[in-house]
């Protein structure tokens, strides 16, 4: 029916029951089979025969007057020669659109890695900076599913030419793990990484540097020097001492320690088995006292951490040492060369290379691997007894008798 559509007419419609107002065309109010009251304003798309019905509101969440004033506002859009529906669904797929792109961007699948996969590393922080530094600034914004081989070559190669072929690797590989997670939850995506992209190669990374004993003098020596991190002095001759990895070490935690053997468990340790080290009388003496990490900034509660900053302070006190000195800088070294370096003292104490490479954690393969499950704890003990006295020796050498490794026996 037609009449003037204000709240006494539309609450006397029954259900099924439509009024078309008599002042504004294309103005409706109908009551629907649920009781509630619809609002509508029906309309011809300029320069066609189609019609279009747009709904203005449910009666109730607004008034009949306020319903009008919308139908008179999409009365003069359509005078206007606009398609008022056409534009909302037009803007409303838009924004879907935009919103499908913006969670499928390389950003949100990092943000989406890190929060499920990657926190949960140790190296999780590490993984995040070259994430926010190196990739997100590049390729962050463009959606996975347009992203191509080219892009990620192009950021490998702005990556390699700033800050050196390896950290390109490194982010390589740190991307790589986030798009293969990925392709595990979308099985529309396929990672654009392949094989080739790498900027180096395995074995010429591979280093074979050992630290001579006069290295190894002047690295103790400024280890006395250092007051921050407190911890750091005994942390890095423990490296030598037991020939662990860099958080092998920093993650060593009182409950492994069972009077003088160090048990480091299967699930931090590389091979995946524990690794048992009979601890020398003078790698025992440099743990502290604790219930929790030992090697700790924070009393305890945190393993610590803090590599690069405390390594770089040994390297100034190491420099200032050797300049006094008169000595020629010390060439670059890591912490991992300790590990080297302790493995090589081994050898020239005479320790058997079975022995040695049992006390360094190695697996040893084939069918001895296999079926040899001796412990070698005591060959181990002696192993590592060797490595002190030999250190020892190093560090105050008979002054007529001063051996540096590589030298002839």
């Amino acid at each position: 029916m037609i009449g003037k559509i204000n709240t006494t007419s539309v609450e006397k419609l029954k259900p099924g029951e439509r009024i078309a107002d008599k002042e504004v065309r294309g103005f409706l109010a109908r009551r629907l089979d649920s009781g509630a009251i619809s609002y509508a304003y029906r309309y011809r798309v300029k320069g066609t025969n189609e019609q279009r019905l747009i709904s203005l509101g449910i009666h109730g969440t607004i008034t009949a007057e306020q319903a009008r004033t919308f139908a008179k506002k999409r009365a003069g859009e359509v005078a206007d020669g606009k398609d008022p529906k056409g534009e909302r669904e037009e803007s409303r797929t838009q924004a879907k659109l935009e919103k499908l792109t913006e969670a499928n961007t390389v950003g949100a699948i990092l943000d989406k890695f890190e929060a499920r996969y990657s926190s949960k590393l140790r190296s999780g922080d590490q993984i995040k900076s070259s994430f926010e530094r190196h990739v997100r600034p590049r390729i962050g914004a463009k959606s996975i599913y347009d992203l191509k081989r080219r892009d990620v070559v192009e950021m490998l190669d702005a990556i390699e030419d700033g800050s050196g072929a390896v950290m390109a690797d490194r982010v390589l590989a740190h991307v790589r793990k986030a798009f293969n997670w990925w392709m595990v939850q979308d099985e529309e995506f396929k990672s654009p990484i392949v094989r080739g992209m790498a900027r180096t190669k395995p074995k010429e990374l591979a280093r074979k540097r050992i630290l001579a004993d006069d290295e190894i003098r002047d690295i103790w020596s400024a280890l006395d020097l250092m007051t921050e991190p407190a911890c750091y002095p005994a942390y890095v001759r423990t490296l030598l001492l037991t020939m662990t990895r860099r958080n092998e070490a920093a993650d060593i935690h009182a409950s492994e320690i069972d009077g003088d053997v160090w048990v480091i468990p299967a699930s931090r340790y590389k091979n995946k088995q524990d690794h048992a080290i009979p601890l020398s009388t003078a790698a025992k003496a440099l743990l502290p006292e604790g219930k929790a990490f030992l090697f700790s900034t924070t009393g305890g509660k945190k393993a610590f951490s803090g590599f690069s900053k405390a390594k770089a302070e040994l390297d100034r006190l190491i420099a200032k040492a050797r300049k006094a000195a008169g000595k020629p800088a010390m060439p670059r070294w890591t912490l991992h060369d300790l590990r080297r370096t302790g493995r090589t003292l081994m050898a020239r104490a005479g320790i058997p290379e079975d022995h040695a490479e049992r006390a360094m954690g190695h697996t040893i393969q084939g069918v001895r691997g296999t079926y040899d499950r001796f412990a070698y704890l005591e060959e181990k003990r002696r192993a590592f007894d060797a490595l002190a006295s030999t250190v020892a020796l190093i560090l105050d050498p008979p002054a007529d008798n001063v051996v540096t490794i590589g030298a002839r026996r």
